[in-house]
């Protein structure tokens, strides 16, 4: 498959090189897509790699990650086209973290007006899963953890059996199916806890397991 990233941090990173050691062709999309980092990081992951703006990689994929920080996922769908997205699957993997006072981070927003909300509202006509949100960059692709479950939301059955395989490619048990996008912003919420968590610890690579 064409994978397009919206978004070239860690996150962006981790994920576009998770599908590239699957077999999939992915081009990240940045607002400086032929800087030295990205260059490096294109020669690093392999010839299924490539840059481009944030349109070029929208119209690439058959399958869109929104990877982009969380303030930002309006204005790069707007960057992006929204007709680029039209029909496709839309990995929503962002986080509304607010840190104007300071870590531990609040959230941008309540979770009943989530950035995956958001983002359907924007693409009506796009089938978007919230996934990956939940987890560090780290854990995304070959988690150290076994037997631990992926939790996601969406409005499309069909969107999210996808994502369940996606999720078991990369290597974990599977999904925890939540309901429809207007949950998202639960998902979102966890994430301001998991950083009060590894701040008490002081680590960086825990995830959050459902024991049943």
């Amino acid at each position: 498959m064409k994978i397009g990233v919206l978004g070239s941090g860690d996150v962006g990173k981790a994920l576009g090189k998770g599908f590239v050691s699957r077999g999939h062709e992915v081009k990240i999309g940045s607002r400086t897509p032929n800087s030295d980092k990205l260059k490096t990081w294109v020669n690093q992951v392999g010839k299924n790699a490539s840059t481009g703006t944030f349109a070029d990689s929208a119209a690439f994929g058959d399958i869109i990650v929104l990877a982009t920080n969380g303030s930002a996922i309006e204005s790069a769908i707007d960057l992006a086209k929204p007709l680029n997205f039209n029909g496709k699957l839309v990995i929503d993997v962002t986080n509304q973290l607010d840190f104007s006072r300071g870590p531990p981070p609040g959230m941008l927003y309540s979770p009943t007006d989530s950035l995956g909300q958001r983002a359907q509202r924007k693409l009506p006509s796009a089938k978007i899963v919230k996934c990956f949100n939940t987890v560090p960059n780290s854990q995304m692709v070959d988690p150290k953890f076994k037997d631990v479950e992926m939790m996601i939301c969406g409005n499309d059955p069909a969107a999210k059996q996808q994502v369940m395989r996606i999720l078991k490619e990369f290597g974990w048990k599977g999904a925890i199916d939540i309901g429809g996008i207007e949950n998202a912003g639960w998902l979102e919420a966890f994430v301001p806890l998991w950083a009060r968590v590894g701040m008490s610890l002081n680590t960086w690579d825990h995830v959050f397991k459902v024991v049943r």
